[in-house]
């Protein structure tokens, strides 16, 4: 069931909009905010949000849904440039939904206080829970101009519900609306099912998703291409930054490497 909730609606809060004129601007500016964390802001050279943002294409107006923001580094630059200029939703898995991940319960908390803590930025965010198609929905067909997804695809390819998820967002997107897809990229000719579990998937495999969803490919960008990146490290892709997931261990050689390659894809509805 959809349980939509505009998060902060009751308070008073004096508007904060930024004053810049266009989306691009908006985006610029909010990439480097003061409501921003230095960590956060030092991932833009890696992970080039002005740039993929432009590339996806955004108009005033538009209703803009981001699919599991995890910790919310996306909407961080989302919230603030839409915010008064559009309507911006964040798909969060659904805390009602038993026997998931630990993380898929206080992930969503941290992101609820962030919000509380900073009304200024996000208070007109809402919210949809939802953890998969079989246990929810993302809303009423037709609902969306834009669907976001960033590094998320391989943990559905991992949990056998890829081609579901991408079912459901062309139900819900506009005729003429947008997916956008930002997801660590494995070579193509490579098992999805194995190069998954490394946190990678291959970008023909993800444009076969779209297209038996009916949805039509439309461009590719490489502003988020690493050549460094050999997809062979000892714990996938959480060895690199930001997660350096083996520690001390080797972490110059992995610094310098930067984060992952990715994919950075745009599809449409007919």
């Amino acid at each position: 069931m959809k349980r939509v909730i505009p998060l902060l609606a009751a308070l008073a809060v004096a508007p904060a909009a930024l004053a810049q004129d266009t989306f691009a601007e908006r985006v610029a500016a909010a990439s480097t905010g003061d409501h921003r964390s230095e960590a956060n802001i030092a991932r833009n050279d890696y992970r080039h949000p002005v740039e993929t943002l432009e590339f996806f294409g955004f108009e005033d107006g538009d209703t803009v849904l981001e699919i599991w923001p995890g910790g919310g580094w996306y909407t961080e630059v989302l919230a603030p440039a839409i915010r008064d200029n559009g309507t911006f939703v964040i798909a969060n898995w659904d805390p009602e939904v038993p026997d998931q991940p630990g993380y898929r319960y206080s992930l969503p908390k941290q992101l609820a206080e962030k919000f509380a803590n900073d009304p200024e930025v996000y208070d007109q965010v809402e919210v949809v829970y939802f953890s998969s198609p079989e246990t929810g929905s993302l809303g009423e067909d037709n609902s969306y101009d834009t669907i976001l997804t960033f590094r998320n695809t391989h943990g559905w390819v991992g949990g056998g519900e890829a081609q579901g998820m991408f079912d459901e967002f062309a139900r819900v997107l506009k005729p003429g609306g947008t997916l956008g897809v930002v997801q660590h990229r494995a070579d193509d000719g490579t098992d999805p099912a194995e190069t998954a579990k490394n946190g990678y998937v291959s970008e023909e495999y993800v444009k076969e998703l779209a297209a038996s969803a009916g949805l039509e490919f439309v461009a590719v960008s490489e502003v988020n291409a690493n050549p460094k990146d050999t997809k062979d490290h000892p714990k996938g892709v959480w060895t690199l930054p930001p997660g350096l997931a083996l520690g001390d261990e080797d972490k110059a050689k992995y610094e310098a490497i930067g984060e992952s390659d990715r994919m950075t894809l745009k599809f449409t509805k007919p």
